[in-house]
């Protein structure tokens, strides 16, 4: 590994600066009475911490989990541990705490997935994606309530009949869209197909996997006039996990001390998730001073999670110099048993209504209704024996019968139904004006929440303000904060037992952010650096346990905390005509639980550095490459559920990471040389190889805790992540 760090950190430098492009000085001065901060693009937003991304950079990232997410990742403020997931966690907040919206409505994730094998499709679809706006904290009011992070999706309207399509080893889709001649109709339908069982024999398991993900999504747009349309979006997704495992064999431990754990299983896990969603929007927009939106949804979400399996393990110790066995810490075996089912169904209706008397004013307001349907039904134990007793029976002799109950390590279950409804609505002012001659922006406003599960009303200011001084470098300084509530849901209500805790309320955030964008040129060449940093002081909390992507809460508002940290992103033609950037990031994050001391929350991330870099050869530019490497300090190892989270404080090795994507583009839609004949349909035709995880580095995504009999102690045993994968993919776009 050291011979491949060497080079590459060679490499990175010379490639970024090894291509010139002339900038081009002509300087043409207007006189206008808007103040502009950024260009105007769909989905208009005055959100100063919203970071735009590209949709097309998201579409080329090699990422197994998928575009958009894929790319999120790499910016500074943004933590994954696991490259099989399309989750992250934001400045210390954990996975539950990002909001994600496509066209300006919510969307919600599956619930009961435990582990990142179980993930499928992503439910945005990279290739309907016009717009990709995301804020890492201090968003404005029209945001919902959650503390973390905000992910605002806009789809695009097709211009023209088209047809595209991919196709991999590890899966594909097909898009087609289509306008009429007066663009008063357009639609875009995608259905994508994905099967990792290839990526997932790279685990070093013995484990028959067969995970089915498709998905089928469509934006209809109805132009009736200039001044009105109607939007539709249908989403439904079929995810099948299959999970038989066989054996493992784990080594771990120190040079001093290593250990191995073999396990030998029997029986199976079936989980199935399904999700539906329909959304319809009317538009109408009178003048260009005002605008209004009514927003109709329904969301349904069917989860299954079965499982029945038995394993029988011995951990044992080995000489480190012969490598025989030494030592045998525990034989035994143990029953892991679910038969979970959810079923959540929410429907309701928005309405949005902007007035711009100038161009440089905007006032909004926003009022949402939502009808929620939770049927919860849980039944979930562990059964642990070793060495003929039960765990935790008392270590009694074995050898004589001990009269004692069997009891199970643990036992979940519970049968809950609601349905309660929430109401929110928001109002904010956004204001550009000329301060001497600096250049100001402010936005606030506040939104307001109740809840009838828990009776609880919520509100939340916020505040954005930033100041362009008139210098000669051109930089923008950015405050930004407010009070950011996670409003309670599925997770946050069920408590360990199983049950729904009514009593529960939501979390609160003080955030502040201090922010700098310093845009220059360098070799000619446009760089943007953004520095920002932050401090969130966080009560009423409910402490959790977190075992790989699952969060499993206490039901209990017992713990208050804070975070601070500091990121920094240089963004910018490093190669000319692409977008690459550099991240990274220090952050801390603390809770204390019970007036017990502060302790790091199982999402404390420290050092973070990750990196997307694009690139082409000046003289083949057909010939693309692009490359992501992220380097991120372990998170916490996290506790076994039911036990004191201050007796484990040790944390997972750092996750190391590099995904190369390479590609020649055959067929160029800017190409002056066009194919003729039957290649002459095609607008553009890619063949790709995409590496992922080069250098094949075992990362640890979570542990899986064995019990010594003899001691209690509990060991964890490592949970691997996947290895190297080549990839080959083939793009195509039809005219």
């Amino acid at each position: 590994m050291k011979k491949l760090v060497l080079p590459l950190s060679l490499m990175v430098p010379l490639l970024v600066f090894s291509q010139t492009r002339k900038r081009d000085t002509t300087t043409k001065v207007t006189e206008i009475e808007e103040v502009i901060f950024q260009k105007k693009t769909t989905g208009k937003t005055n959100d100063l911490t919203t970071v735009k991304i590209s949709a097309k950079d998201a579409q080329q990232v090699a990422s197994i989990s998928g575009g958009i997410e894929g790319i999120i990742k790499t910016l500074p403020s943004v933590n994954s541990n696991t490259e099989l997931s399309s989750q992250y966690m934001v400045r210390g907040g954990n996975y539950d705490e990002n909001l994600i919206y496509i066209n300006d409505i919510e969307i919600y994730r599956p619930f009961l997935i435990r582990n990142s094998q179980q993930e499928g499709l992503s439910i945005i679809n990279p290739d309907m994606v016009s717009t990709v706006n995301f804020s890492a904290g201090g968003f404005e009011p029209r945001y919902g309530d959650k503390m973390s992070s905000a992910l605002n999706i806009y789809y695009r309207e097709p211009e023209k009949f088209e047809l595209s399509g991919e196709a991999s080893l590890i899966g594909g889709r097909l898009t087609t869209g289509f306008a009429s001649k007066n663009q008063k109709l357009t639609a875009l339908f995608s259905g994508r197909y994905r099967n990792t069982n290839l990526v997932l024999n790279t685990l070093k398991e013995d484990t028959d996997f067969n995970p089915t993900y498709w998905d089928f999504q469509s934006y209809i747009n109805y132009h009736i006039s200039p001044k009105f349309s109607l939007s539709f979006i249908g989403y439904y997704s079929k995810n099948d996990y299959e999970m038989i495992p066989k054996e493992r064999s784990v080594d771990f431990g120190t040079v001093q001390m290593p250990l191995n754990l073999t396990v030998f299983y029997d029986g199976r896990e079936d989980d199935k998730y399904k999700n539906m969603m329909g959304t319809v929007s009317m538009n109408y927009k009178p003048s260009d001073k005002w605008r209004f939106t009514l927003d109709s949804f329904a969301y349904q979400n069917r989860e299954r999670e079965y499982y029945t399996i038995s394993s029988a393990y011995i951990l044992q110790t080995f000489d480190p110099i012969t490598g025989a066995p030494v030592t045998s810490y525990d034989v035994g075996g143990q029953i892991e048993h679910a038969r979970n089912d959810l079923f959540v169904r929410t429907y309701g209706s928005q309405f949005r209504t902007r007035f711009s008397p100038n161009v440089n004013t905007d006032i909004e307001v926003g009022f949402k209704f939502e009808k929620e349907n939770l049927k919860d039904l849980t039944n979930e134990w562990k059964l642990v024996d070793s060495a003929g007793y039960s765990t935790p029976r008392p270590p009694d002799d074995p050898r004589f019968g001990d009269p004692s109950d069997l009891d199970l390590f643990y036992r979940i279950s519970g049968n809950n139904s609601i349905e309660p409804t929430r109401l929110s609505a928001y109002a904010q002012y956004s204001q550009k004006f000329f301060w001497g001659s600096n250049k100001v922006f402010i936005n606030a406003g506040a939104r307001v929440s109740h809840w009838s599960f828990n009776k609880e009303t919520i509100f939340s200011p916020r505040v954005q303000f930033a100041i362009k001084p008139d210098w000669e470098s051109d930089m923008l300084f950015r405050l930004s904060g407010g009070v950011y509530y996670q409003s309670p849901f599925y997770k946050e209500i069920k408590d360990l037992n199983g049950n729904f805790n009514s009593d529960i309320k939501s979390q609160r955030s003080i955030q502040a952010i201090l922010a700098n964008d310093f845009e220059f040129y360098m070799y000619d060449r446009p760089f943007k650096l953004t520095t920002e940093a932050y401090y969130k002081k966080m009560d009423n909390l409910i402490p959790y346990y977190m075992d790989n992507v699952r969060i499993r809460y206490s039901g209990k508002n017992n713990a208050s905390g804070y975070a601070y940290g500091i990121d920094t992103r240089l963004f910018g033609e490093f190669v000319p005509g692409v977008d690459s950037w550099l991240s990274a990031s220090y952050a801390r994050v603390y809770e204390n639980i019970d007036g017990q001391g502060n302790i790091p929350r199982p999402t404390d991330q420290r050092f973070r550095f990750a990196m997307f870099y694009q690139d082409y050869m000046p003289k083949f530019p057909s010939m693309r490459v692009n490359l992501t490497l992220v380097y991120a300090m372990g998170l916490p190892t996290g506790a076994p559920v039911f036990t004191n989270p201050y007796n484990y404080q040790k944390t997972l090795p750092s996750y190391k990471r590099v995904d190369i994507g390479l590609s020649k583009v055959f067929i160029d839609p800017k190409s002056k040389n066009r194919p003729y004949g039957f290649w002459g349909n095609f607008e553009e035709l890619t063949l790709g190889v995409q590496v992922f995880n080069a250098f094949n580095i075992n990362n640890t995504v979570a542990n899986q805790w064995i019990t010594d009999s003899t001691t209690n102690l509990m060991y964890p045993v490592p949970v691997r992540l996947t290895g190297r994968f080549f990839n080959v993919k083939l793009e195509f776009k039809i005219k």
